[in-house]
């Protein structure tokens, strides 16, 4: 067996494990009810999925060029998934449409109580 044939295997296993990944994601977004578990579902196996991805897609290829185009993609997930999802969970929490009895711990009330405070983290009264 070549060199080439091993590294097309790892890519193909690379590319069906990164699309179960993927639809992991599609799968937890569609049943989860709540925003936490939601965004949850949304960046971890998401991302990881895209990275296993875009590696199969470097093995598969075996050039520069696609090296070159891969790393900003994989930049790009890891800068933006996480920082969406806190925005996303922030303004849910400020809009109250958590599920705030499953919630084990509140780290967010002791900024929103304090009098005075001045976090962006401001709840209407319900």
């Amino acid at each position: 067996m070549t060199i080439e044939a091993v590294l097309d295997t790892v890519a193909l296993v690379l590319v069906l494990i990164g699309a179960v990944l993927c639809l992991t994601a599609t799968i937890g977004l569609l049943r989860w009810r709540d925003v936490p578990t939601r965004l949850h579902a949304a960046t971890k196996p998401q991302v990881l999925g895209v990275l296993l991805i875009v590696i199969a897609v470097e093995l598969s290829l075996r050039s520069w060029a696609a090296l070159a185009f891969g790393i900003p993609i994989v930049l790009i997930q890891f800068a933006t998934a996480p920082l969406a999802a806190h925005m996303v969970g922030r303004a849910a929490y400020r809009n109250r449409t958590t599920d705030e009895e499953n919630l084990f711990v509140d780290e967010l009330r002791h900024s929103t109580e304090q009098p005075g405070s001045t976090g962006s983290e401001t709840r209407p009264e319900s």
